[in-house]
């Protein structure tokens, strides 16, 4: 994903976010939302097919405190200066596996570990594990009174085995 300024015109070929904050660059490129794309979107070839419908507005967006964002905020510039360091070279080649700069490399990675703590403490082993993880949260948002009935139903068992174990 790139970062873009004004003169910048956007062909009918790109998905743009007017406005976006560096924030939602750094959260849309980090490693959790990559890894949902991966499993959500579709391909074309062997590359990734991104979809608002699909991608973009399923993906559940991580909780962050003022002080957390500030920190996503700083890596995610970090990135971008990383980039700014290869004027010449193009995101293709930037991003390819085999020849990937090692500073920018480095920079994603500290931005994939802050963005993976504003989902949970314990590290992600893996992309599956970090999917499910988005698939838990999903699920949250789109069926919240699922889990205050699941809550609920827990309460009530709880307390019939206690009244039954006192009787």
């Amino acid at each position: 994903m790139g970062w873009l300024h004004p003169p910048t015109i956007a062909s009918d070929l790109l998905f743009v976010q007017p406005n976006a904050s560096i924030y939602d660059f750094a959260i849309l490129t980090s490693r959790a939302h990559m890894a949902w794309l991966a499993h959500i979107g579709g391909r074309l070839e062997s590359r990734f097919r991104y979809s608002i419908g699909l991608v973009y507005n399923t993906f559940p967006w991580p909780d962050a405190t003022p002080a957390q964002r500030a920190k996503i905020e700083g890596l995610a510039q970090a990135v971008l200066d990383a980039r700014a360091a290869y004027p010449t070279s193009s995101l293709a080649d930037l991003y390819d596996p085999d020849t990937m700069p090692a500073d920018l490399r480095r920079a994603h990675a500290a931005l994939d570990r802050a963005v993976d703590r504003l989902y949970r403490a314990a590290p992600f082993e893996t992309d599956r594990d970090r999917v499910e993880h988005l698939f838990g949260r999903y699920e949250a948002l789109v069926n919240p009174l699922e889990r205050l009935g699941a809550a609920k139903n827990r309460r009530v068992a709880r307390k019939a085995g206690q009244d039954a174990g006192g009787a």
